[in-house]
């Protein structure tokens, strides 16, 4: 009798338990945003050259900033009319708590990059464009002999970029927009409009093909130019964190590759 009374008590503290337990609130489960994305680099190559041919300025510089830069910072390059997979790779990048759309919060985290040169350069314009509709905004964009692309326009920057500079030469066939504007100079900073001549000062470009170094002679010495390489490599770090490999970030500012 006593062993059936003390059986149906466990059994109705356990009833009771259960109740109490579901009954208390738990505090609901939110994702972690607290982890910021990489600042990232985009960059594009002029013409009908691919993403990953290493003789062009862009490709290198990426690659420098690869290897200086493994962890918190993202470089991609992209051909000049992958536009919308370069700026998909941004979003999804940018998409901290991957849950398919990006919050005001992580728009706002957001830290780019883009450079490109030739018809690169006018993507690099187009893709900042296209961002500002996505409430996205941009650190910087650096064109290099920008020619201007079929529909788009590569001298306006619009609101959503804080600094914008320009490389460009105005000789032969092929040659670069020689000036760029913001649409609202109190949000974008016109870094400069720098010109570059090559008739008395000639830059060797081994390695391209004749066509180019004959029709387009001055349109790749600008891309040759280590100069210019050593300009948009400077201003590029000057927005990324110190890099892990100090050692081979030191030797990336003394020497200029072979662009």
């Amino acid at each position: 009798m006593w062993l059936w009374i003390r059986c149906a008590l466990l059994a109705l503290a356990a009833v009771l338990i259960a109740v109490v337990a579901n009954a208390t609130p738990h505090p609901p489960t939110t994702p972690d945003t607290s982890s910021k994305p990489p600042v990232i680099v985009i960059g594009f190559v002029g013409g009908f050259i691919k993403h990953d041919n290493a003789l062009h300025t862009g490709v290198q510089l990426a690659a420098q900033l690869r290897r200086d830069y493994p962890e918190g910072v993202h470089v991609e390059v992209f051909e000049n009319h992958r536009g919308e997979q370069a700026r998909a790779k941004i979003l999804q990048l940018l998409d901290s708590d991957r849950d398919g759309s990006l919050s005001l919060e992580e728009k706002q985290n957001a830290r780019i990059i883009l450079y490109g040169h030739s018809w690169g350069g006018s993507e690099t314009v187009t893709l900042a464009r296209e961002l500002e509709q996505d409430g996205v905004p941009v650190l910087l964009t650096i064109q290099v002999d920008s020619v201007t692309r079929m529909g788009q326009n590569d001298s306006v920057i619009p609101a959503n970029v804080a600094q914008a500079v320009n490389y460009f030469q105005a000789d032969g066939l092929v040659h670069g927009v020689a000036q760029i504007r913001a649409v609202d100079p109190k949000r974008t900073q016109i870094l400069g409009n720098f010109r570059y001549q090559y008739k008395s000062n000639p830059v060797a470009c081994d390695g391209y093909p004749w066509y180019a170094r004959l029709f387009e002679k001055p349109h790749i010495e600008i891309e040759c130019d280590p100069a210019v390489w050593m300009r948009m490599d400077s201003l590029i770090r000057s927005k990324l964190p110190l890099p892990i490999n100090k050692a081979s970030a030191s030797d990336a500012t003394s020497s200029a590759p072979t662009l």
